[in-house]
């Protein structure tokens, strides 16, 4: 784990970073300027903590390049009393991001190992309303449900209809979809009284949203 806060000139860069790559809002980069990512990347990699780029963490996961987290976040366009879903823990980045600008989060991974290392962090930095859960993250959370904003950080060839059904009218969901070796989009889902609206936002590349819970579960 890093645990050397960033100089002031590595922070401005980061900001700098995501505000040229489209992440223009001032709740979600207030939020991403509070939490530190260098806590969230560990070993060979933590040197390149607050680099605008992916990198590898455990079991075969990765965490996103802070700038697709920031335009994901800055779609799902949460509010102060929302109740948000994560489905892909992973190292738990995303999840404390949310926790600066939502009420409560629920993030949930099918590894325990990423789980259990992202509740450490969270307990560490005292955010207090995450709640982090081992589960298959394809059939969502139906006991904590309805949800006010679904993100969802790995590919599904359609948005899951677990997930559509488990957010409320008025809701948002961002996910990307597409095949898993081929370029996704990701894309924002508005829950309608007449029915759902999609937007198309920008291709990305994440990990494949999988069934069942991982072999360390």
């Amino acid at each position: 784990m890093n645990d050397a806060p960033p100089s002031a000139e590595t922070r401005m860069q980061f900001l700098f970073a995501l505000r040229s790559r489209g992440v223009t809002d001032a709740r979600v980069l207030g939020a991403m300027e509070s939490i530190d990512r260098g806590p969230f990347v560990r070993g060979l990699f933590s040197e390149r903590a607050y680099e605008d780029m992916p990198l590898p963490i455990a079991c075969g996961q990765t965490i996103s390049q802070p700038s697709v987290v920031g335009v994901m976040t800055q779609a799902l366009q949460v509010n102060p009393r929302d109740k948000v879903l994560e489905v892909g823990t992973g190292s738990g980045y995303q999840a404390a991001i949310l926790s600066r600008l939502a009420r409560r989060v629920y993030t949930v991974d099918r590894h325990k190992r990423l789980v259990q290392e992202a509740r450490q962090i969270f307990e560490a930095l005292d955010l207090v309303n995450i709640t982090a859960l081992t589960v298959d993250g394809s059939f969502g959370l139906p006991d904590q449900a309805p949800f006010d904003r679904i993100i969802v950080t790995c590919a599904a060839e359609d948005p899951p209809g677990p997930l559509l059904a488990q957010l409320k009218i008025g809701g948002i969901m961002v996910l990307p979809v597409g095949q898993s070796d081929t370029v996704q989009t990701l894309i924002r889902v508005h829950k309608a009284e007449d029915g759902l609206h999609y937007d198309e936002l920008r291709p990305v590349r994440f990990v494949p949203l999988l069934e069942g819970l991982g072999k360390d579960a």
